[in-house]
């Protein structure tokens, strides 16, 4: 489902995004499942099903896995400015906002648009959050409130600081692995539903236990 689809909703619902008041989107794409908070600004962004972020969140450039958790007032995908010419100012590339014979840059624009980055299903991104262009988020990774992420961040993951750096992983290896090959986050809705009480009780590797991973 395109932006220029999505109707508003009171709850989420398998057919499209949940989108609050306030919002600007543009060429975004969600899948169902999906909520954007109020206020927030996303652009050139596919949404995978599930995944949701909060208020007054600005996301640019992003494809965004399955339950990722994005929270308010986040950066992700920041856009950035051409510093490497004599003036970095708005009118190189944005010159139609300044003078009326003059036409934007389509040439940066599409080189800023093609610096993605990825969130992978299940991670968090804590409030007031930095991610850098073209950096990959693993599947279950953390990203602590304030952190200023430049680099890649391994699945299950915790990161924080300016730059942020490995603080732990959230579960030995082994779990780990096992936790990448059961894949959960691609469950269908009813199975999902029907694990509900193991996710809600169950420690990891007891999950993992009684649902073979």
């Amino acid at each position: 489902m395109t932006d220029a689809e999505a109707q508003p909703k009171t709850r989420l619902s398998a057919e499209g995004p949940l989108i609050h008041p306030g919002c600007m989107l543009h060429a975004s794409i969600f899948e169902g499942w999906t909520e954007v908070g109020e206020g927030a600004r996303v652009v050139n962004f596919t949404f995978h099903a599930y995944a949701y972020c909060d208020r007054m969140a600005d996301i640019a450039n992003t494809t965004v896995g399955r339950f990722a958790n994005i929270a308010a007032m986040t950066r992700i995908g920041p856009t950035d400015h051409p510093f490497t010419h004599a003036a970095q100012h708005h009118f190189l590339y944005r010159s139609s906002y300044y003078w009326e014979d003059a036409a934007d840059d389509p040439v940066f624009f599409a080189a800023r648009a093609a610096r993605r980055t990825v969130l992978g299903p299940d991670c968090w991104i804590g409030h007031g959050a930095v991610i850098k262009p073209e950096v990959t988020l693993g599947a279950g990774a953390i990203v602590a409130s304030g952190a200023v992420v430049t680099r890649d961040v391994a699945p299950f993951m915790i990161v924080a600081g300016c730059p942020a750096t490995p603080l732990r992983a959230r579960f030995a290896p082994g779990v780990i692995d096992r936790l990448l090959a059961l894949g959960w986050w691609d469950w269908d809705h009813a199975r999902l539903r029907a694990a509900l009480t193991d996710f809600r009780t169950l420690p990891a590797e007891a999950f993992l236990e009684k649902h073979h991973g």
